[in-house]
């Protein structure tokens, strides 16, 4: 049986974000799709092209109506296991103990470094995690 195809998909509300994270992430050969609110990711499951669902999932924290944190709790609630990789400009320890719980992988400050991010999509791609 074939391998559903391989994406990541990226929520983040800041425009520019979304742009350098996909063409850093384009450049390395990976598909992704780009979301500007945790809304349209959701409406947008599973990828109506293909069946499939992200392989990992890289999420802004703080969004307007539903957070990083409410989303992925969403997704735990309703049983579907996206490997998360949470990306913030807040390092408060509580906000990243609760992502932690609610089941990220990782947790990223902004800026970003792009050898540290491509690390951690790795690492949840090396896990073979896949979404149920």
């Amino acid at each position: 049986m074939a391998q559903p195809p391989r994406w990541i998909a990226i929520v983040d509300d800041d425009p520019s974000v979304l742009r350098a994270l996909s063409r850093l992430l384009r450049t390395r050969g990976i598909d992704l799709r780009t979301y500007e609110s945790a809304r349209d990711f959701l409406s947008s499951l599973p990828d109506e092209a293909t069946g499939a669902w992200p392989d990992c999932l890289i999420l802004d924290l703080q969004m307007p109506e539903m957070n990083g944190l409410d989303l992925q709790r969403h997704l735990k609630r309703s049983g579907i296991q996206i490997p998360t990789i949470v990306i913030t400009a807040h390092s408060e320890d509580d906000m990243r103990e609760l992502c932690m719980a609610a089941g990220a992988h990782a947790y990223l400050l902004k800026p970003l470094d792009d050898l540290t991010l491509i690390a951690a999509i790795n690492d949840v791609r090396a896990r073979g995690a896949r979404p149920a």
